[in-house]
């Protein structure tokens, strides 16, 4: 059942090229410092899409060129300054969410139910239980 892409704002993300350039702003360190300090702000459906990127990395199996358009859109995530600043209370993690989706939305087909369930379970150890509609990403 193919659920309704929600996010509308990926005009910049159009093609996993545009999300490389974001590339040399992913490390695994950056990257958990940025979920420690906005996690909360960002919210659970963000952090979902975070760590099926950063699970999908994790996987030996996951196709390179699919892990290029993950850790361009990681990238995006982590760096401070995107199209809509993430101070701004309840908006500023729409683009990173539209980047963080437009890429998985890319590579679904390769990110297995083992990888959805340690990001299931990563979200639920920092936010408590979460309702499964909460997490729908498209």
């Amino acid at each position: 059942m193919k659920q309704e892409n929600n996010f509308e704002n990926t005009e910049n993300f159009d093609t996993p090229e545009k999300l490389e350039k974001y590339e040399k702003e992913y490390s695994e360190n950056s990257l958990m410092d940025k979920i420690a300090k906005f996690a909360k702000k960002a919210g659970a459906k963000t952090i979902y899409a975070v760590f099926l990127c950063y699970y999908a990395l994790q996987d030996e199996n996951f196709p390179k060129k699919q892990k290029m358009i993950i850790i361009g859109a990681l990238g995006y995530f982590i760096l401070p300054i995107d199209l809509i600043p993430d101070a701004i209370p309840f908006a500023g993690f729409t683009d990173d969410l539209a980047a963080l989706a437009y890429a998985l939305y890319t590579v679904w087909v390769h990110i297995t139910p083992e990888i959805q369930e340690k990001a299931r379970n990563k979200v639920i150890s920092i936010f408590g239980e979460v309702k499964e509609e909460d997490l729908i990403l498209f």
